[in-house]
């Protein structure tokens, strides 16, 4: 029977089937921060349950972490509080903890494959939704409720009904300037938030192909934009050039083992999905949402829809905007380059190109957030930062940031933000905040000009 990447990965990974219902699936990777775990370590104390395998869990502070001072106190009393409980719950149950000032720490979805914990034909999990990022890496990862963080820190499985398939097939050529978020972001704006609830969405064609890891670990990132439980990407020489040699990865004989394992995971020729989509690479342009979820985005020079429904109209509402209204020359004075979805050095890199030589916008206040200390070291080694300085920007210390208001980086109420994170929902970067979600170039280029600008006739 042809099989499908995801199909081969969960069977691998089935330890009982119960009749007519749900699948007993054995877990490879557990990660862990300080927002989900806490009340899952509670109830295992509770039940007097010890952590089965804490071998297979690695622990990080990332979202509630200040991303200035990070060697002081943590002024916040409740972020002070989880992160001294998971450094305790972590000691406790022998459990690998790259804490605060630690230099592997970073945010869990980016430092976990930068030290090569992520990878191919894995089952990982971890309790925060975009789990899905290591996908990208033909693993099968998605975001689980502290219920079930607490059900892995018992029994390393989870109790689950499998997903039906979908593929996303992008083939062509992409345009200058459009990026691996412009094309997450074009597909969740034809297909809807909900087009993939209750699959798992498998990306194919040659545009994945060619992208490089960062922008597959971005595409995989916002599958769950799109209603699914995760994405995935077959892993291929870019995967394993990516794997090879980083910390924690396989290293010689074990590796070159590993290498031929995961050759065998792409899917069949002829495998049939539940559900599939095409699209062409060449109808994709730098892309920005207007509304109050990912799914409503246009094409940077187009015009926000004139829709009549009550959801609609109270998300544009919110957004202070009207129906049929383009988006360029649109002032902007909050800019956000970080988050899960764009922190990795290649997004870095992106931006200080655009920026290099120029000077950002007097009203604009930009945070550029590296996801991890890593990545804080690659930014100074390529002399980055100095690009962002001299153009007037501060580089932030590694952490979850302006992507979801849990820390001190919050967008004042009213407030426009060009952030390249991934959800727009309302009050999400701050109560009364507005997102307008982007690629690091849109947000540069944004930064320097201080409005939106269609950035495709810089580029054509």
């Amino acid at each position: 029977m042809k099989k499908t990447l995801f199909d081969k990965v969960w069977d691998a990974h089935v330890v009982k089937k119960i009749q007519d219902g749900p699948q007993i699936l054995y877990i490879d990777k557990h990660l862990i921060h300080e927002v989900t775990s806490p009340q899952a370590f509670g109830e295992l104390e509770q039940r007097g349950i010890p952590v089965f395998r804490p071998n297979q869990i690695v622990a990080t502070a990332d979202h509630n972490t200040p991303t200035i001072d990070q060697h002081l106190p943590v002024k916040d009393p409740l972020s002070r509080n989880q992160l001294q409980q998971l450094t305790i719950n972590c000691q406790k149950n022998n459990i690998t903890l790259y804490g605060l000032g630690h230099k592997y720490n970073g945010i869990v979805h980016v430092m976990a494959p930068e030290l090569g914990i992520t990878q191919p034909g894995m089952t990982m999990v971890c309790g925060d939704s975009h789990t899905s990022t290591h996908g990208a890496f033909g693993t099968i990862a998605f975001g689980i409720g502290t219920s079930q963080v607490a059900q892995v820190f018992a029994s390393q499985c989870l109790l689950l009904q499998k997903p039906k398939s979908l593929r996303v097939n992008v083939t062509g050529k992409l345009k200058p300037g459009v990026l691996p978020k412009d094309v997450i972001l074009y597909i969740i704006a034809k297909l809807g938030t909900n087009a993939g609830t209750g699959y798992f969405c498998e990306y194919a064609g040659n545009v994945f192909e060619e992208m490089s890891m960062e922008g597959r670990m971005t595409v995989c990132n916002m599958s769950i934009e799109m209603g699914a439980r995760g994405g995935m990407i077959a892993p291929d020489e870019t995967t394993f050039e990516y794997v090879k040699g980083r910390e924690f990865a396989p290293k010689g004989k074990e590796f070159d083992k590993k290498v031929t394992y995961w050759k065998t995971l792409p899917t069949d020729e002829g495998a049939v999905f539940d559900k599939e989509y095409h699209f062409d690479a060449e109808d994709i342009e730098p892309m920005i949402t207007y509304g109050t979820n990912p799914g409503m985005g246009i094409k940077i020079n187009e015009n926000i829809p004139t829709e009549n429904n009550a959801s609609f109209e109270k998300s544009l509402r919110y957004m202070n905007f009207e129906k049929g209204q383009s988006l360029i020359d649109q002032k902007i004075n909050y800019v956000f380059i970080g988050s899960c979805t764009n922190s990795r050095i290649e997004d870095f890199r992106v931006a200080a190109g655009f920026i290099k030589g120029k000077k950002k916008a007097d009203n604009v206040t930009a945070w550029f957030v590296p996801g991890s200390q890593k990545v804080a070291e690659q930014i100074i080694e390529e002399g980055l930062n100095e690009v962002f300085e001299d153009a007037g920007f501060k580089l932030r210390q590694p952490g979850c940031s302006a992507c979801l208001a849990m820390n001190d980086d919050k967008i004042p109420e009213g407030e426009y933000c060009v952030s390249t994170s991934n959800r727009n929902f309302e009050g999400r970067q701050g109560q009364g905040a507005r997102t307008i979600l982007a690629s690091p170039l849109i947000a540069a280029a944004t930064a320097i000009e201080g409005k939106i600008i269609d950035i495709t006739k810089q580029l054509n």
